[in-house]
């Protein structure tokens, strides 16, 4: 008999590329997944994978195989689904994906005071930079910056979040305007529209700090590195920032609240859902 469990984690493999990737994405160690893998093969008798260093490649046996079991994935899931939505009762566990930084600075106060109303549902926050998975249940429920295009999701915005550039006024009167320097993500975040825009406001002059989190850009600012762009709802109960270029119409990101249109009417996904949308997420 095959081990579905292996199965499982080779389709994690398959999708991330890497042993740390699939790792990472199931809650395991890396060996863990190499260990399940290798028992994969000894019980097909088929190579699945080909081993180059971090990179795995899979073999055409290994892509048939993958295919396969992303579809049994996708089967087991829409099992556990139908299993939540028969569930009338306000118990059990919801997994919450959301950017980490908005998470820790929005959602504790709501979600302590639902487990207050309903002490038996218990939540998890995904508070991971990639996605986590509707479809294959990494969560239940998403907040994202950006509206998904496809999927069978029910979807409805929560509000905006601005953003503006910020520095210490010491940093500013200390620094003449043409050497003052930047504060940003690191070249993974390229793209996001607040990191365009603030490529532009440099106009030429330095990104001075770069790092993959906003707490750490927020830090910087505040010790006087330079000006940093950070959306508003870092700001609160902060005194020694100002703002460090007007904008006559701050940017903005949509925020919008995903979940998967089979459970949506589930009670204890229902609650978690009114508690997320309760929150003021203009910060």
């Amino acid at each position: 008999m095959i081990d579905w469990e292996s199965l499982r984690y080779f389709a994690a493999l398959a999708r991330a590329g890497t042993l740390l990737g699939a790792a990472r994405a199931l809650g395991v160690e890396h060996a863990t997944v190499s260990r399940r893998v290798a028992g994969l093969e000894e019980q097909t008798g088929v190579k699945l994978v080909d081993r180059r260093g971090r990179r795995i490649l899979l073999t055409p046996e290994g892509e048939r195989v993958a295919a396969m079991a992303e579809r049994m994935g996708e089967e087991a899931v829409a099992i556990e689904r139908l299993g939540l939505a028969a569930g009338a009762t306000l118990a059990g566990e919801v997994r919450i994906s959301a950017p980490p930084t908005l998470a820790a600075a929005l959602l504790p106060a709501a979600l302590v005071a639902l487990r207050g109303r309903h002490p038996d549902i218990g939540i998890t926050i995904v508070g991971e930079t990639r996605y986590a998975s509707l479809d294959r249940r990494e969560a239940d429920i998403a907040v994202r910056m950006t509206k998904p295009e496809q999927g069978n999701f029910v979807i409805s915005k929560l509000g905006d979040v601005a953003f503006g550039f910020y520095a210490t006024a010491a940093y500013l009167a200390a620094t003449p305007e043409e050497q003052r320097t930047f504060i940003a993500y690191d070249e993974t975040m390229a793209s996001a529209p607040q990191s365009m825009l603030l490529g532009e406001a440099a106009e030429g002059r330095k990104v001075a700090l770069r790092a993959t989190t906003l707490e750490f850009q927020l830090a910087a600012a505040r010790a006087g590195g330079g000006i940093g762009m950070l959306p508003n709802f870092m700001l609160a109960g902060l005194d020694d920032l100002v703002e460090a270029i007007p904008q006559p119409r701050p940017l903005t990101r949509e925020l919008w609240l995903v979940v998967h249109a089979d459970i949506r009417s589930v009670p204890i996904v229902r609650v978690v859902m009114d508690a997320l949308k309760s929150i003021s997420w203009s910060g």
